[in-house]
């Protein structure tokens, strides 16, 4: 593909800034380029798609959190869009204590530390991951 014919098709979803495509083109002399694209309407629809998914796994998680059938930390980590493999690799915590956390009863007496721990990979105050009330009103991804 030529520079000129990388997809430029903006339908606000791939936003500058945000996130773009890392294209490889060619120049006029036949060497390859990289170029940024903003995106292509097939890949922007999947990825919407996708992302619908996501939002509907996160919310039936939320009204499992609301229920007390499982712990906050079920709820951040699919927002995020991590597994429990993904979250152990980040914060060390080895997986089967991790499948444990996910129940309330556990999650809710663990030490501050390992609370603490769990807040600064979501990027939340303690109080905010141990607070159910903070998931209730809590925003869709495709809403941030």
């Amino acid at each position: 593909m030529k520079i000129k014919d990388v997809p430029q098709d903006d339908d606000g979803f791939l936003q500058e800034g945000k996130v773009r495509d890392l294209c490889y083109a060619i120049d006029e002399d036949g060497n390859y380029k990289q170029v940024l694209s903003i995106g292509w309407n097939p890949k922007n629809e999947a990825m919407k798609l996708a992302l619908q998914l996501v939002d509907e796994q996160v919310e039936n998680t939320k009204q499992a959190v609301i229920e007390g059938k499982l712990s906050p930390l079920a709820y951040y980590m699919g927002k995020n869009m991590m597994d429990v493999k993904l979250l152990s690799q980040y914060t060390g915590i080895p997986k089967r204590k991790i499948r444990k956390h996910l129940n309330p009863n556990v999650f809710f007496k663990l030490k501050p530390s390992l609370i603490e721990q769990y807040a600064k990979i979501f990027n939340l105050s303690i109080q905010d991951l141990l607070n159910i009330e903070s998931v209730k009103i809590s925003k869709p991804f495709n809403e941030e």
